[in-house]
């Protein structure tokens, strides 16, 4: 068996037409890693399927398969991942430019932190990163697409929770943080995202399961004024969305 990878790239997706190209496009150019990619797609109709079975050779492995959503196709490709951490895009994503692996792997060199989290930069303009100071009551504190996990958290930690159809990422981080892994900041932009993902939807249950998980691992005291602000959020949102169409 050949070596463990140092990173394993796994990206999920279902029908994501033209996009997907952009996303593997900035894996593959990357230089001076070879990053392990994992594909799992959601049994595609719209011709990604067989433009991925094309590329299979630039692929470490391709599960295409019905799923039962973003997280169970995560966890069906950590299932297969060998690297020693582990980042998640989907085909909204890209890499920002071809160093951004190696350039990142120079920081998780010096650090034994369970989680390296990086900045991820949005189309509209939004950026976020981890701050130095962790507060989980507030809301997802880690972007998948600009974070580092060793592969090892699984294996020790669980999986996702699939019953969380959007927030299964911030209850697996606040898992974390509740069982005392270390989250590092590195001072390095790691993705650029598109604003169609399922988080970033506005939808009510996106709050709902926030405010679930927050209970999940707080006291009912802790969590009220941090649920207030979700509600707000949301709202905030709703009339945003609505002045703007």
């Amino acid at each position: 068996m050949s070596p463990a990878p140092t990173i394993s790239v796994i990206l999920v997706c279902k029908n994501p037409g033209s996009r997907l190209s952009a996303a593997l496009d900035s894996v593959w150019s990357q230089l001076h890693v070879q990053p392990e990619v994992i594909v799992v797609d959601g049994a595609s109709t719209d011709g990604s399927r067989e433009w991925l079975e094309a590329r299979r050779t630039k692929l470490t492995a391709l599960v295409s398969e019905p799923d039962a959503g973003i997280y169970d196709a995560m966890n069906k490709g950590l299932a297969v991942a060998r690297g020693e951490w582990v980042l998640f895009l989907g085909a909204d994503d890209r890499l920002v430019g071809d160093m951004v692996l190696s350039e990142a792997l120079n920081w998780m060199k010096k650090t034994e932190a369970g989680v390296a989290a990086g900045e991820a930069a949005y189309d509209d303009g939004r950026i976020y990163q981890l701050n130095s100071r962790v507060n989980p009551l507030a809301r997802n504190f880690v972007h998948h697409q600009s974070t580092f996990y060793r592969r090892t958290l699984f294996e020790e930690n669980g999986h996702f929770d699939t019953a969380l159809a959007i927030m299964a990422d911030y209850e697996f981080n606040v898992r974390l943080w509740k069982n005392r892994v270390r989250f590092k900041p590195i001072p390095l932009r790691i993705a650029a995202c598109g604003t169609h993902g399922a988080s970033d939807s506005g939808h009510w249950r996106g709050y709902r399961e926030e405010i679930a998980v927050r209970h999940r691992y707080f006291s009912l005291n802790r969590c009220l004024w941090w649920d207030a602000l979700s509600v707000l959020r949301f709202v905030r949102k709703k009339i945003m969305r609505t002045f703007t169409r």
